[in-house]
């Protein structure tokens, strides 16, 4: 089939992208980075996303059968908000129904909530309420925390813990999380984008972590003993503030933090993914936490490809 993918040179999008060539089909990315590092070559069609012209982004998904749509942000920011995420997102799917793809993949978040004053979480469960009304056939992913090799969030823990004398988890730390590999995430999304029934899916990994569990496996792979301590969540939030200075980055908000703390990475599902974050820490332990991972760096460089870890 013909399948168009959000961000094929970003981070999920660019597996995703594998798994459907080595399926067999062709594909054609949406992306804000049209000249980004191309991993594809030709393989690929690359067009702009066009959000301000929906005629012409409506053109470019013409013939396309399957959306696989990974498109969001992380935080709100002068460049880029949760807002404007929301709004182009909603152009798209009206776009992709006017231009006749028959089915959508979207990529959510778990325990999405339209009542909460966090934005990422009342964004995402907006626009599920869209697409589950927008009368095309779909399916919702909700993943926590994903990783692989250029991942940000468990990468930059294992820096954290290779220079800096210790670690603070915010509060307790015995909120949980299931980290899913991206990969499973990809085969997921592409094995979905076939189907043709309304489904809505918590897309977790095998393993469930306690933020301090994660910390601590972490700590004992790359055979290190930094102490793990708990901090009051304000004073964690400014330590990472200062430290984010120092790294050019946005470590973390404190909506991410509450979102932590409020349990909103864990659900009591089946696992869609079968791969084991402990095996991939332990196989990526020489590399891993190296050399930080910017957010921010790959947000404002729309040249470079996302370095692996």
């Amino acid at each position: 089939m013909r399948a168009a993918i959000t961000g094929a040179f970003g981070y999920s999008g660019r597996y995703i992208a594998h798994r459907l060539l080595d399926a067999g089909h062709s594909v054609v990315t949406l992306t804000n980075s049209l000249n980004r590092e191309n991993p594809f070559g030709g393989k690929v069609q690359v067009v702009p996303f066009n959000f301000d012209h929906p005629e012409k982004l409506k053109e470019s998904l013409r013939g396309v059968e399957a959306l696989i749509n990974t498109y969001w942000v992380r935080f709100d920011h002068r460049l880029f908000t949760h807002k404007q995420a929301v709004a182009n997102t909603k152009i798209l799917f009206q776009a992709a129904k006017d231009a006749g793809v028959r089915r959508i993949v979207h990529v959510s978040i778990t325990h999405p909530d339209i009542q909460s004053d966090l934005p990422y979480f009342k964004g995402k469960a907006e626009l599920e309420s869209v697409l589950t009304s927008l009368g095309v056939s779909h399916c919702i992913l909700r993943p926590t925390v994903l990783f692989g090799k250029e991942d940000v969030l468990v990468n930059n823990i294992a820096w954290s813990l290779r220079h800096l004398p210790l670690f603070g988890v915010f509060g307790s730390g015995e909120y949980k999380l299931q980290p899913i590999c991206v990969d499973d995430l990809a085969a997921a999304a592409v094995e979905k984008a076939m189907g043709d029934g309304d489904e809505i899916i918590n897309a977790i990994g095998p393993e469930t972590f306690t933020y301090r569990g994660l910390v601590e496996m972490v700590n004992r792979t790359l055979g290190l003993n930094r102490p793990i301590i708990s901090v009051p969540p304000g004073l964690g939030y400014w330590a990472c503030c200062v430290a984010g200075w120092f790294v050019r980055d946005v470590i973390i908000t404190r909506e991410e933090i509450r979102g932590l703390m409020e349990g909103r990475l864990f659900v009591d599902s089946p696992p869609l993914g079968g791969t084991r974050l402990t095996d991939w820490v332990a196989r990526h332990k020489d590399t891993l936490g190296r050399e930080y991972t910017s957010e921010m760096a790959r947000r404002l460089d729309r040249l470079s490809g996302y370095k692996s870890n």
